[in-house]
Parts: C-alpha cells; structure tokens; sequence
C-alpha cells in the first residue's frame, strides 16, 4: 500500500496536534492513528502520541509530524483525511473516512463493507 493512500493530515489538524504535543511535553513523539473494535457501528479511531515505531508500521511526514499506522489499520484508514474545525461549540477533530458506510456517535465510530468490527451498546 502506497504511504501517501492512507491518512492525510490537513494543515489545520497539524497545528493542532502541534499544540497538543507542545502543552503535554511529546515533541519528540509520533503521531499513531489507529482503528479499533467497539463503538455502536464496530469499529473506532484512536490518535496519540507514540514514541515506538514497530517494524511494519507505514510512516508518513505531513506539516511536520511523523504519523504512524500499523498495518491492520491502514487498509481501513486508506483515504482518510483528518482535519480540526472551528465553530461557536468549540473545537475538534473530524475524521472523513471514504471507506465508512455506516457511522454512528458523531462519525466516531464506523463500519466498513469489509470489516464490520465489533459492535457495542452505546
């Protein structure tokens, strides 16, 4: 799978996150986005900040972080963009996955046409 087919970080998300590492000291660490099962529709996105790099993670560098994915998220999250918007609510992080045909808790939790996860009760 090509590096640059899996996420994208819009330039807004990545100065977010820039400010998230600078406020929790992590300017040193990764950016993971993984998916999990759970969540009402079988599957959830995770983010954070790693400081390990497994062997068959696909990296990526966007706005200058490095992002990693491990390679059981990375079909799922093939095409995702992630990005940060503003409104009168406040701020936070959207995730458009053109994979996800079904979603539910405000587009956090998803399925997919192949992988339908491991639904909870919300």
């Amino acid at each position: 799978m090509q590096e640059k087919e899996v996420v994208t970080i819009t330039e807004a998300a990545a100065f977010q996150i820039k400010e998230m590492m600078k406020q929790n000291e992590e300017e040193g660490a990764s950016l993971r986005v993984t998916v999990h099962g759970g969540g009402c529709s079988g599957l959830s996105y995770g983010m954070g900040f790693d400081h390990e790099v497994k062997e068959d993670d696909i990296e990526l560098h966007q706005h200058g972080i490095h992002i990693v994915v491990d390679q059981e998220s990375a079909p799922v999250l093939k095409g995702t963009v992630v990005d940060y918007k503003e409104s009168l609510m406040g701020g936070g992080f959207t995730i458009d996955n053109p994979n996800a045909i079904a979603s539910c808790g405000c587009g956090s939790s998803f399925r997919t046409a192949t992988n339908a996860g491991k639904p909870e009760n919300c």
